[in-house]
């Protein structure tokens, strides 16, 4: 039977009076590849700084294999992997050092580190530049290699924030390969973030935001059949359910000066 393994109820983050995320209810089962899309500043990216502890909520819940991530955040970190936007190696180290700087840093017993990191490498497909500076990687190399860090605790969730950014079609593919690897040998859940409708048209599910709000959710067959339209695609969707209606009560433009600033500070 699958179970969830995550869920919030009206999870929210504000700054001042700018809601970053608006009462988020959200439920994703165990194994599932689970997409947020939405266009820039809708809060994507603040849901995931939420739900791996880095922000939090301003009210609501949500809980992660049953924790609460108000009060068990020791616990979540455990058994959850990471990768954000922002570049998380340490080019000046090789693949290994860094693979066994995270080790060390997830308690991994000190008598499974060195088979651990090199399982990771190889699965990863790095074995044969593991003693490489990590400076002289390309893009691609660079984001297996911190997905392998994010995972050599084998988590149950992996948070991947914009994985592929940057890279070029056959980077992105190679990074993906091995996501959905990783699903298919560890069971592990995958929540990402993406701009990209090619990627997101291969999770199992997605939640459209716009404006800090969930718009529409399920798989991406469902959520192309909503439109009623031939031939529809993702970006039909993600048009449709993310335009902003110009006449909105508050939509003006003092209003939108301070989101985007906002939006700005929060990356």
């Amino acid at each position: 039977m699958i179970m969830s393994i995550l869920e919030t109820k009206k999870l929210s983050r504000s700054y001042g009076t700018f809601k970053a995320v608006d009462g988020l209810d959200l439920n994703i089962e165990a194994g599932e590849i689970f997409a947020l899309l939405g266009p820039n500043g809708s809060g994507k990216s603040t849901t995931i700084k939420m739900l791996t502890t880095l922000l939090t909520p301003t009210s609501g819940e949500a809980f992660i294999n049953g924790y609460n991530i108000k009060t068990r955040t020791d616990d979540i970190r455990r058994i959850i992997g990471y990768v954000p936007q922002m570049i998380s190696a340490d080019g000046s180290l090789t693949a290994y050092e860094n693979l066994m700087l995270f080790a060390k840093l997830f308690d991994i017993p000190r008598r499974e580190r060195k088979q651990r990191v090199e399982e990771a490498l190889k699965f990863m497909g790095l074995e044969e530049v593991m003693y490489k500076l990590v400076k002289e990687y390309s893009g691609g190399m660079i984001r297996r290699l911190e997905i392998a860090q994010s995972t050599i605790h084998r988590p149950l969730i992996l948070f991947l924030d914009e994985p592929t950014t940057g890279l070029d079609p056959i980077g992105r593919n190679v990074v993906w390969e091995h996501v959905s690897a990783l699903r298919k040998q560890y069971g592990t859940t995958i929540i990402m973030t993406t701009h990209l409708m090619e990627e997101a048209d291969g999770c199992d599910r997605i939640a459209l935001m716009t404006r800090g709000k969930l718009a529409i959710i399920g798989s991406p067959k469902d959520l192309k059949d909503s439109l009623k339209k031939e031939n529809a695609t993702l970006e039909d969707v993600f048009i449709h359910y993310t335009t902003d209606n110009l006449t909105e009560s508050g939509n003006n433009f003092h209003n939108v000066s301070i989101e985007r600033k906002t939006t700005g500070r929060l990356g």
